[in-house]
């Protein structure tokens, strides 16, 4: 890569966008997105001072060349937006999906309808969805699992900014094998991917694989996680899935017997997820 010395702003935006065309699929917008991030400025800075020259050229070169690289853009500059907040991230912590939001409102329109109050998310990650769901639902307690200490680490961080940790519980567990207190409500945006899936590079070379890959077929973690919500005695179960699992899921939910289970899709049509409510008389 050849390397400025002096560039002004206009040059700056000109050189990332080329350097940057094969690497994503809006080049322009990620270019303008990190100068400003090089700058702690906003875009609205950048048009105003164009033709200014900027100061470490070569740091804004490095930036660019990790998102060419095919490093995604969140880990870059640490931070991922989602529905109404921005939450800190890192390598070894999930990036939160828009797809992930139809999942809240969803869950937030039971947990308004049945008056829910003690719910449990399995696989915190950043600390999405628990987050958002606290800062709807004040009463709300929710005990968040993962079986990983950077999520644990980084969805710590996000709780105390929202000032959300009264209301959350962290808890290093696989699945809810160290929850043994009552719920009502499970969450889940589990890994649900086939291990011989090829996924793009900017996914599979650094996003954490325990958070992709739930087995050799991909839903082995997903029936898991029926099964032990299921056999907990918690009423409802809402999780993420992958656009080819809804006939396996409803034929093994048809094996296990629940009270109905109900699949959604995302903006783009495909399968994406379900709402599990169990039978009564197999709740605690």
């Amino acid at each position: 890569m050849h390397t400025w010395i002096d560039m002004t702003i206009k040059e700056g935006l000109i050189w990332a966008r080329e350097a940057l065309k094969e690497a994503c699929e809006r080049p322009a917008l990620e270019a303008e997105l990190l100068l400003a991030y090089h700058l702690g400025q906003d875009r609205t800075y950048l048009l105003i001072h164009e033709r200014e020259s900027f100061p470490d050229v070569d740091q804004f070169q490095k930036l660019i060349q990790r998102r060419a690289d095919h490093e995604p853009y969140e880990y870059i500059v640490g931070s991922a937006s989602f529905y109404d907040i921005h939450l800190e991230v890192e390598k070894g912590v999930l990036i939160p999906r828009p797809e992930t939001e139809i999942l809240i409102d969803l869950v937030a329109e039971i947990i308004e309808k049945e008056k829910i109050t003690r719910i449990a998310e399995i696989g915190v990650g950043s600390g999405a969805i628990s987050i958002v769901l606290a800062r709807k639902f004040p009463q709300l307690r929710i005990i968040a699992t993962d079986i990983c200490d950077t999520p644990l680490k980084v969805a710590k961080k996000n709780i105390e900014a929202f000032g959300v940790d009264k209301q959350i519980e962290l808890r290093k567990s696989h699945l809810i094998d160290e929850v043994p207190e009552n719920l009502e409500l499970v969450v889940s945006n589990p890994p649900y991917i086939a291990e011989d899936f090829l996924l793009e590079s900017n996914v599979v070379d650094y996003e954490p694989k325990e958070a992709l890959f739930g087995g050799s077929v991909g839903d082995e973690l997903l029936k898991q996680i029926i099964f032990d919500v299921k056999e907990k005695g918690v009423k409802y179960l809402a999780c993420e899935m992958g656009y080819d699992q809804k006939e396996p899921l409803q034929e093994f939910v048809n094996e296990i017997g629940v009270e109905y289970i109900q699949f959604y899709k995302d903006l783009a049509q495909f399968d994406r997820g379900f709402v599990i409510k169990f039978k009564e008389s197999e709740q605690a």
